[in-house]
């Protein structure tokens, strides 16, 4: 559900583009919501964590590599109808024309621009959703694309100058180190199904691991659909709890504490998480390996993607609001919180997702 005090219309430029409903981000120009978090009537959804990308809509554009998602996740029924978004293309929905850009997150991700040819008379208002977005290299997916706009509605996962993550490559090399020190020994890496499982796979062929790298089951229909996409992950089968396993198996961060993750060879346990920079949640956790990898963009980044969009006004959703806020008013940029829940802090979410 959304923050009631922010329900309304947004006191800025882009008031008539953009407006909040209990169902969330609504655009009454063009008749749609943006990532809703409630069954509407049109869904424009940025990419396909389960916070974002929800059952029942009545249509839904996506690009196409999400809808399939949507399908895997939630069956062919997922949305009445649905329409594929195909990233730079403008199409025009009712009173607003919208273009999906790469937000480099997941397969599929995209930022949502929406422009009208006239916000309160003052001519053209551009406005960019980012939907959740990193700026890392990711060899899964299209790379972010920084949008020249008026209004940016970003993320702020890691909105605070604590969190600096360091190259994922550096971090799977430590990964593959502990593997020469203890070859005896399963390690488990705890790793969000979507996104997260394949980026770390791809990381490992990269570094020229060749061994299979085994799957919790949870892990398989959606890697599989990245392999079909043609992103080269090797041979990844199903792994069988057993001590003889050795080598690295990936699964979701919640089987690292479930009896299963018992039946494996004194297993070193891994988690590939942004959130692994405070070690009291590695610790917390029982995490023996923390491997800060993370598919949001840290402090830097998001401070860096504000001024290239150079927005005059941003608007600062789910994570750490107040720190970005802060960071853009002594910049002079317009900022403010939007207070949006449901989304986020997708380490909690059951489906296993986010950081």
């Amino acid at each position: 559900m959304l923050a009631a005090t922010y329900i309304g219309p947004m006191a800025s430029r882009a008031a008539d583009l953009l407006t909040l409903t209990p169902q969330g981000l609504y655009c009454p120009a063009g008749g749609f919501h943006v990532d809703p978090v409630r069954p509407v009537e049109r869904a424009l959804i940025t990419h396909g964590h389960s916070d974002h990308a929800r059952f029942g809509h009545r249509h839904v554009m996506a690009t196409r590599e999400t809808l399939a998602i949507m399908a895997i996740r939630y069956g062919a029924d997922f949305a009445g109808t649905t329409q594929e978004a195909v990233p730079g293309e403008v199409v025009r929905i009712g009173g607003a024309s919208v273009c999906f850009v790469p937000a480099g997150h997941v397969l599929g991700s995209a930022q949502i621009l929406i422009e009208q040819g006239a916000c309160r008379g003052q001519g053209a208002c551009r406005l960019v959703v980012s939907g959740d977005y990193k700026r890392g290299r990711d060899p899964t997916c299209l790379p972010f694309e920084p949008v020249r706009c008026d209004v940016f509605i970003t993320e702020a996962t890691f909105g605070l100058p604590v969190f600096r993550h360091p190259d994922a490559r550096d971090e799977v090399a430590k990964l593959l180190e502990s593997v020469a020190l203890f070859p005896d020994r399963t390690h488990l890496v705890g790793a969000y199904a979507l996104g997260k499982a394949q980026r770390v796979m791809a990381l490992l062929r990269e570094a020229g691991y060749g061994e299979p790298i085994r799957l919790h089951g949870a892990m398989e229909r959606l890697t599989e659909f990245y392999k079909a996409e043609g992103i080269a992950l090797g041979e990844t089968p199903k792994v069988a709890a057993d001590r003889a396993v050795k080598g690295i198996v990936i699964c979701p961060p919640s089987a690292i504490q479930d009896l299963w993750a018992r039946r494996f060879a004194d297993p070193v346990t891994a988690f590939a998480s942004g959130w692994m920079r405070v070690r009291a949640r590695a610790r917390q956790k029982g995490v023996e390996l923390p491997l800060v990898i993370s598919d949001h963009c840290d402090w830097d980044d998001l401070c860096r993607t504000i001024a290239e969009t150079q927005a005059e006004e941003v608007w600062v959703t789910h994570g750490q609001e107040d720190a970005l806020v802060h960071w853009c008013r002594s910049r002079g940029i317009r900022a403010r919180p939007l207070n949006l829940l449901g989304y986020g802090d997708e380490e909690a979410d059951a489906a296993g997702e986010g950081g």
